[in-house]
């Protein structure tokens, strides 16, 4: 998997313990088990063997003994810095087989795929920020809106991802999978960038860190404004801020952070593709609603401690997050009101507070080491949602307006056996208990409803033998529903009674995998699944929300490879591919709309070349059913990002990126629905509407560290 290099420092452990505890502990859980550092050279504390603080530069063979699946990975910043990206949020497309895209413009948060998933804004993929949740849970425009545009990617320390519910520390939405982005405490040195280019780009960035007492302040601010190629310019525009103080390090230390983020918009939804053949719209690029758009805040406080004594590691982080969004949203015209149009509008703030802490220690069990763990999870969102019909921009009526307070606990307990020199466990167990309380404009759906869910975990780790180590992994998850299909009872659009959806939906997961680095400079994973879900989450393109739909199974393989044949030059394959369906039978088919098939990436990078440096990347993105039957699919998109970048002298370099080399025409996305545009038949018309690719585009960035 992408491994770089780390600085980390082990606890102080007991001799005979140290060979195995050491990786599992500190860098399976700060960098998922970089195993190099069972090379590294011991001093002594008290006569007790520990570790100093190291330098760990990867090889093909780090998480070979250290991992509980084949699945699990960690990319670290020199990887992530090879990443050519169009928005902070693609970052997390180095977790293999994820894919980001956008249906609309830039400030919106973007649509998620993954291991057979259309993961609508977010829905089944854990994401978290320098240790606080992303995922928003009763959103208005789609349950667990994941909006990554506060992200800043020079602060990235590294990214953590895990697929599947086999892990006790994951809960809410990780179905599919969790990803985990970590920032920096302290910097190297200084950063001061800009950046111009094509489509109204600009970007302004500095970061320092100074040390203050006994600790360290790390201060960023960026400046951004993008139009893209749109012929309704996105006006994007975004302030983001962040400030640091910690003390210590990984293994002892706390720090707490303040963040800031504001950012306004234009859309350009997806369009129907007659209003291009038609003439009606110019070209691919162009909009049917040009008041489209919205705007969003997101301020945070957060803090974070932890602690490694002999035999244990506690941590312990808490946070509140404040967020406003206002989006305007326009997916079928005319359809619904002819006169006015059907755009709606989707306010929404939220005040969300959290707090988890968690113990590890070590222990012996009939002579066999043993790691065990036991987590609490605390979460309390306070949320105010509403629907309402607008035209352009303003209010022309309340669908609906709703006040929420949900609020969750976690408890988890891990246990992680060394049975045999090549056999090892990992068993956990995780409960979960929801509260909702919703107060409506309408008291028909005013109401409480609580929930309850307790999953076991199991992973078994056979090996190593001949540098390769083999996995079996199974376990149970959950998504939650929005707190307001919980208690309604009628359909604030039609009037009608409206069936209420499970509070908590049950998934179970079943994997095997196998991790080698036979090769000499290469490592490879192998991982097939199957993941069951009782009731699938879609999207409903004609009211930008989405319904609790049929059970569904899917069933697919991974293969992710990494490649460093010299220290200047590394390079990356990675394929999947899924079958998803629905289990319930239906006679519009068997099917899940949007769910990704087949996707792949290939990407290498250059660097530690003289003064040269660079990197190239391709990525496919497969055909998709678009409805039940598989009568109408998706096309495919394969896109070329690189960049080239050449240093200066020891403090600047100048950096040229260009997105979509090959100026090929591809879709962001892809729906099928009915909509209406002027002068069609009230009906309307079931059609694929699309959001188009970025065409070229070329930004040139000059950096400077000091």
């Amino acid at each position: 998997m992408r491994i770089n290099s780390g600085q980390f420092a082990a606890p102080t452990l007991h001799q005979k313990q140290w060979r195995f505890f050491v990786p599992r502990m500190q860098i399976s859980r700060l960098f998922l088990g970089v195993s190099a550092v069972l090379g590294a050279e011991c001093i002594y504390a008290a006569g007790v063997p520990t570790l100093d603080v190291i330098e760990v530069e990867g090889g093909s063979e780090e998480l070979i003994g250290a991992a509980d699946s084949a699945n699990q990975g960690t990319v670290l910043k020199k990887q992530i810095e090879a990443r050519t990206v169009y928005r902070p949020g693609e970052i997390i497309e180095t977790t293999p087989g994820l894919i980001m895209t956008q249906h609309s413009g830039e400030g919106k948060a973007g649509q998620y795929f993954l291991r057979g998933f259309n993961l609508d804004h977010g829905t089944d993929l854990l994401t978290t920020v320098d240790g606080m949740i992303v995922n928003q849970r009763s959103h208005g425009h789609g349950q667990g809106w994941t909006d990554l545009n506060f992200l800043i990617p020079e602060l990235v320390s590294d990214l953590q991802y895990k697929k599947g519910p086999y892990y006790a520390e994951e809960g809410d939405f990780s179905t599919a999978g969790a990803v985990h982005v970590n920032y920096l405490s302290k910097l190297p040195k200084s950063i001061i960038s800009a950046g111009v280019g094509e489509g109204g780009y600009r970007r302004i960035f500095a970061a320092d860190s100074v040390t203050s007492g006994k600790g360290d302040t790390l201060y960023a601010l960026e400046l951004f404004h993008n139009d893209g190629p749109f012929r309704n310019p996105d006006d994007y525009r975004k302030i983001n801020g962040v400030m640091r103080y910690s003390q210590g390090d990984a293994a002892n230390g706390f720090n707490f952070t303040a963040m800031a983020y504001r950012g306004r918009w234009n859309a350009t939804d997806q369009i129907p593709q007659r209003a291009v053949d038609s003439g009606l719209l110019s070209s691919r690029l162009d909009a049917i609603d040009p008041s489209d758009g919205g705007s969003a805040y997101r301020y945070s406080l957060s803090g974070a401690w932890q602690q490694t004594q002999n035999n244990t590691i506690t941590k312990a982080n808490a946070y509140v997050i404040r967020h406003d969004l206002k989006i305007f949203s326009n997916f079928t015209y005319f359809l619904d009101d002819p006169v006015n149009g059907d755009q709606f509008a989707q306010p929404g703030q939220r005040t969300m507070a959290a707090a988890n802490a968690s113990k590890t220690w070590l222990s012996q069990w009939q002579q066999r080491d043993m790691e065990n763990t036991f987590g609490v999870q605390l979460q309390r969102d306070n949320i105010s949602n509403a629907l309402l019909k607008t035209k352009e921009r303003q209010t022309l009526s309340t669908v609906r307006d709703d006040d929420i307070v949900e609020s969750s606990m976690a408890v988890y307990a891990q246990n992680s056996t060394q049975w045999f020199e090549k056999f090892r466990t990992v068993a956990g167990l995780r409960s979960d208990f929801y509260r909702f309380d919703v107060q409506s404009d309408n008291s028909a759906n005013t109401g409480e409803a609580t929930d309850s869910i307790t999953n076991p975990k199991l992973s078994m780790i056979f090996g190593p033998w001949n540098k390769t180590e083999y996995y079996v992994n199974m376990g149970g998850g959950f998504h939650s529903n929005d707190a307001r299909g919980t208690t309604i009872s009628i359909d604030p659009q039609t009037g009608l009674s409206a069936e209420r959806v499970m509070p908590l939906v049950r998934t179970k997961g079943y994997e095997a995998g196998v991790r080698t680095a036979l090769i000499p400079h290469v490592q490879t994973t192998f991982t097939v699944y199957r993941l069951d879900i009782d009731s699938e989450l879609l999207f409903l393109g004609d009211a930008g929300t989405t319904e609790a739909g049929r059970a569904s199974r899917r069933e697919g393989f991974e293969f992710a490879n990494f490649y460093s044949p010299a220290p200047w030059l590394t390079m990356d394959l990675d394929i999947a591919y899924a079958r998803a369906r629905f289990t319930e039978d239906d006679p519009a088919g068997d099917k899940i709309p949007g769910a990704v098939e087949g996707v792949a990436s290939l990407g290498a990078a250059v660097d530690n070349l003289g003064a040269y440096f660079g990197g190239l990347h391709l990525r496919y993105f497969g055909p998709r059913p678009l409805i039940e039957d598989n009568s109408v699919r998706s096309s495919s998109t394969t896109g070329v990002n690189g960049e080239i970048g050449y240093k200066l002298d020891k403090a600047w370099r100048v950096v040229l990126e260009g997105f979509n080399l090959l100026d090929k025409p591809g879709n962001a996305i892809e729906y099928f629905y009915a909509s209406r545009l002027p002068n069609e038949s009230a009906e309307g018309v079931e059609e694929k509407h699309f959001h188009p690719i970025e065409s070229r585009t070329f930004r040139l960035n000059i950096v400077g560290n000091f």
